[in-house]
């Protein structure tokens, strides 16, 4: 039995099939090749064309069947993972009536930001666990009052996985997971939720029907069998948004389990048990892959704007076109922990949530013209950023977070023994690195539905992590370093 999985990005689809009886993946595709086109009528706006989503979507599929040379009888399940947050709505007929509003779109912030002051922030973070902010309600509310003659028109509100699936088979469902994105599910009620619905003036019956993320949520109709080449009758058996995704792809399902990314932002997700919220907000709490009223799984976000940006970013202003980043590792390791003074803070990609919402510009302190190398920018930028994941990690475990391992793919920051080491031992936390993509987590999930495996853990858990990062013994140098960093950033967030 095969299993294909699907990531829909905001940059390119990929598509992976898994065999899933080993497991082992037998070949991926994304289109396109360069990074996907965006539309920005205005400054902070951000849009894609849906349709051209499921286009993309069918040109890397029916190009990984040619090249796998298999056949599409083969694959009986299919699970779909997606950017999280965006919009796409569509009338009756399941046209599709504008642009979506993706995840990156600020225009609704100041709607969100009403809402929450007028709802009651603690209101707000009781029952949806997280400001209403930039999310997909807020961006429904914008089209209400900018375009009313199209908001009209809707027939039903969707998430860009919602859309991928109704594609897929002419039917229009959604899940508790990603209501909870959208700030458009009650925790405490365990229901839609009518106090941002009712706040916003939006009828519930625009609100699709509610399936589970991991069930037999339809199935491919003849008319996308035809256009993306796959079997009419296809379950599609899973669905997912990015971050939690990511997290069931490496594994982390249960509390104190703890999945952690570090590209162009960072992002750490761990499961929690309990219906929490941080009172300041600086994190987001979403409904987990497995979560359900009776035995919850809270996913816990945090994500750090400056990340592997901050890191690109000095590489491009110090070292040669041709320096790789296993050069500026080796250059890193040359200088002493707390690399002689120089210490980075990586918010330079605009205003961060765990800092609330400030913006306070990537700065470097402590520079000496006769003491810092290169060598020196680019082990405290390293440091900087690990310091940057463990002050969020301690918003984390104030809220409950218990931390038993942390677990990252293999293909970001934590490649880095400066980075990765430096996050381990400061969260006393072992860290394992796993190869794998949202698109193999998303298709083995999939094999649930289908029968191919009885549980998440069987389908899901993965063998020997390619590399772990234990916590170093001594580390009283580096916590000294740490505690000055910190120091430093409470009177630059003051």
């Amino acid at each position: 039995m095969l299993l294909l999985g699907i990531d829909l990005g905001s940059s390119s689809i990929k598509v992976a099939i898994v065999d899933a009886q080993s497991k082992k993946l037998i070949g991926v595709e994304k289109y396109p090749k360069t990074e996907m086109s965006m539309i920005s009528h205005h400054k902070g706006w951000a849009e894609q064309n849906p349709e051209e989503w499921w286009n993309y979507l069918c040109i890397a599929t029916k190009e990984l069947l040619k090249k796998s040379s298999i056949e599409h009888s083969d694959i009986k399940g299919i699970g779909i993972s997606y950017q999280m947050h965006g919009l796409v709505l569509v009338d009756k007929d399941q046209n599709v009536l504008r642009p979506s509003i993706i995840w990156c779109d600020s225009r609704a912030v100041e709607i969100g930001k009403e809402a929450f002051d007028q709802i009651g922030h603690e209101k707000c973070l009781t029952e949806l666990m997280n400001s209403p902010g930039n999310f997909t309600a807020s961006k429904l509310k914008w089209v209400k009052d900018n375009e009313p003659t199209l908001f009209n028109k809707i027939d039903k509100i969707m998430l860009p996985g919602d859309f991928i699936a109704m594609k897929l088979t002419g039917e229009v469902n959604t899940t508790v997971s990603g209501l909870s994105e959208a700030m458009l599910w009650n925790f405490g009620s365990n229901e839609i939720s009518n106090t941002v619905l009712d706040h916003y003036g939006i009828n519930k019956d625009l609100i699709p029907t509610i399936v589970p993320n991991i069930s037999v949520q339809g199935e491919v109709c003849a008319k996308a069998a035809q256009e993306i080449g796959l079997s009419k009758g296809t379950i599609i058996g899973y669905r997912g948004g990015d971050q939690p995704n990511n997290a069931l792809s490496l594994g982390v399902l249960n509390p104190g389990e703890v999945a952690a990314t570090g590209g162009t932002s960072g992002v750490v997700y761990g499961v929690i048990d309990e219906k929490n919220y941080d009172s300041q907000s600086r994190v987001n709490n979403f409904a987990h892959i497995n979560h359900s009223h009776e035995n919850p799984r809270i996913g816990v976000l945090l994500c750090i704007n400056g990340t592997g940006i901050a890191y690109n970013h000095i590489k491009q202003m110090m070292a040669d076109v041709e320096t790789s980043y296993e050069r500026l590792e080796q250059l890193a390791q040359t200088v002493n922990i707390g690399s002689d003074g120089l210490l980075h803070f990586p918010f330079g990609n605009g205003a961060e949530r765990m800092l609330m919402d400030k913006n306070i510009g990537a700065q470097y302190i402590g520079i000496e013209f006769n003491r810092h190398s290169k060598s020196h920018y680019y082990r405290a930028t390293l440091e900087g950023i690990a310091f940057s994941f463990v002050y969020g990690i301690e918003i984390m475990k104030k809220m409950g977070l218990t931390i038993g391992k942390l677990i990252a793919g293999n293909d970001n920051l934590f490649q880095s023994s400066v980075f990765s080491q430096t996050v381990s031992s400061l969260t006393n936390t072992s860290i394992e690195l796993i190869e794998t993509t949202g698109a193999i987590g998303a298709a083995k999930a999939s094999g649930i539905a289908c029968g191919a495996y009885k549980t998440l853990d069987e389908a899901c858990k993965s063998g020997t992590p390619l590399t772990v990062f234990h916590p170093e013994s001594s580390i009283s140098e580096l916590t000294d370093v740490y505690q000055s960093w910190h120091s430093h950033l409470s009177l630059l967030t003051e």
